[in-house]
């Protein structure tokens, strides 16, 4: 069996829960909110930024979906989780998740994750992600994100 590339995983995860694949390719990369934001003409809170952590007592991978205006804060993050969590380096990121730094999809990890989405993400009427590139995101409404991640919506943005 051929394995998928990290954007064949994104879209095989969107067309499985009938999400219309809106996937978009910018030549000068879209590696940070910033520079997504621009190539996209949207505001950065729109960019749905996927921040991987490692959680140290189990080791586990933690994907924190969070709006591109927001940093995390890792000390609520540690609380709803009941365990520390450290920002992962670069190759616990490949490894796990399947995707390079930069290019973070919020779906199609290779580990299942724990994760989390910033209640600020709600706000929005729609939202870009990364689409398992540095290069490529993806449209999708904060509900169908939300219903896709089947997980906590969580206030863990740094005050």
């Amino acid at each position: 069996m051929q394995t998928l590339s990290s954007q064949q995983r994104v879209e095989a995860v969107l067309a499985a829960a009938g999400i219309p694949l809106d996937i978009r390719t910018f030549p000068d990369g879209t590696r940070t909110a910033l520079e997504a934001a621009t190539a996209i003409g949207c505001s950065v809170g729109e960019i749905a930024k996927s921040i991987v952590l490692r959680a140290v007592e189990s080791g586990r991978v933690v994907v924190v979906v969070v709006s591109g205006r927001n940093r995390v804060d890792m000390e609520k993050v540690a609380d709803l989780l009941d365990q520390s969590v450290i920002r992962a380096d670069a190759e616990f990121v490949r490894r796990h998740t399947g995707f390079a730094i930069g290019g973070v999809a919020p779906v199609g990890h290779l580990e299942a994750p724990l994760l989390l989405l910033d209640r600020d993400l709600l706000h929005y009427r729609q939202v870009w992600a990364a689409a398992g590139t540095s290069d490529s995101v993806f449209r999708i409404s904060p509900a169908q994100l939300q219903q896709l991640l089947a997980c906590p919506v969580v206030d863990i943005k740094q005050e």
